[in-house]
């Protein structure tokens, strides 16, 4: 512990990893943490189009949990890469199901989900509410009207990271700047590899530069992975152009909510997020008035600002003593 944080658990390699074949061309690649016998968590990564890491598995006792953590089709790992042929977020929601059967998984203990990671935990849940016992959501997208107006129009970045945005609008040629989203879109699903790498560098060096208040420059050596930045902005932006998938309002609609009311649910947010603000965090409190909510002040989009992951993890320690029905 340091300055009063959790810090985490330290995991050393995984006790299992390998690939699983879904719906063709798919292969998702998978990690085992923790212990086989322990009550088991699923993880989902943000994006959509992110990656899995050891460190994501810190947020869970490894002594209590069984901790499964999987590259979303087209991510990391997963097989083909940055492939959008059957990505939508349904495909993801009957991925976490066969994951749960595969693994012969009677019940999620946790299902934990961060930034795009919280949309797919919650419609999932709702799809499967008797598979989950309980959420873990952290930076909230719902996926509303509101919400993806803000992200097609760039509000916030515009607002707040107003040479982010203009080095990011600078990229696309001066008459493509009308509409940005749509020729990133056009550029990332293109056949000019080249071009489409590079911006691919520069879509997510905007979205790096928005995602915690302290800013180094070691978040942005995540740019030199390229195979990374690739899937995250293509995947990213093929889920954006279709509003996540989602029909507008849903995962707040009340026969949603009502699947999902009786689910323990604690949702943890950064008071100063600007990539998901934190009123999407607080919509979902309200619909849900059992679940906690908090709202870390100071605090960012990213899981690893200090306050936020000592939270987390002080949930999910919580969460451990959870009695499954």
């Amino acid at each position: 512990m340091a300055s009063g944080f959790l810090t985490g658990y330290k995991h050393r390699k995984p006790f299992d990893y390998g690939y699983i074949a879904v719906e063709p061309p798919h292969e998702l690649y998978y990690e085992r943490y923790g212990s086989i016998s322990g009550k088991p968590v699923v993880f989902l990564h943000g994006g959509p189009g992110s990656n899995i890491s050891t460190d994501n598995a810190s947020f869970f006792d490894p002594k209590a949990y069984h901790i499964i953590l999987f590259n979303q089709r087209g991510a990391g790992r997963s097989k083909p890469l940055a492939e959008v042929q059957a990505n939508t977020i349904l495909d993801l929601i009957g991925d976490i199901e066969l994951l749960k059967r595969h693994f012969e998984i009677k019940k999620w203990h946790m299902v934990f989900g961060g930034s795009w990671g919280s949309t797919l935990a919650l419609a999932y849940a709702q799809t499967y509410p008797t598979s989950v016992g309980s959420l873990v959501l952290r930076g909230v997208l719902l996926g509303t009207k509101e919400e993806l107006d803000s992200i097609h129009s760039s509000t916030m970045c515009k607002s707040f990271f107003p040479d982010a945005y203009e080095s990011w609008l600078k990229f696309l040629p001066t008459e493509h700047r009308v509409d940005p989203h749509a020729a990133y879109y056009n550029i990332m699903m293109s056949d000019d590899m080249s071009l489409r790498r590079a911006a691919a560098r520069a879509w997510n060096k905007r979205e790096l530069s928005m995602s915690q208040i302290d800013e180094t420059t070691e978040i942005f050596s995540m740019l030199e992975d390229e195979d990374w930045s690739l899937a995250h902005a293509k995947l990213e932006l093929h889920y954006f152009h279709d509003n996540l998938f989602l029909e507008p309002g849903q995962l707040l609609l009340e026969r949603n909510i009502k699947a999902t009311e009786h689910i323990p649910t604690s949702i943890v947010h950064g008071r100063n997020d600007i990539l998901c603000p934190p009123a999407a965090a607080w919509s979902l409190h309200k619909a849900l008035p059992n679940s906690k909510l908090f709202l870390i002040p100071g605090a960012g989009h990213s899981a690893n600002e200090p306050a936020t992951k000592s939270k987390l993890v002080e949930v999910c320690d919580e969460f451990r003593r959870l009695l499954m029905t």
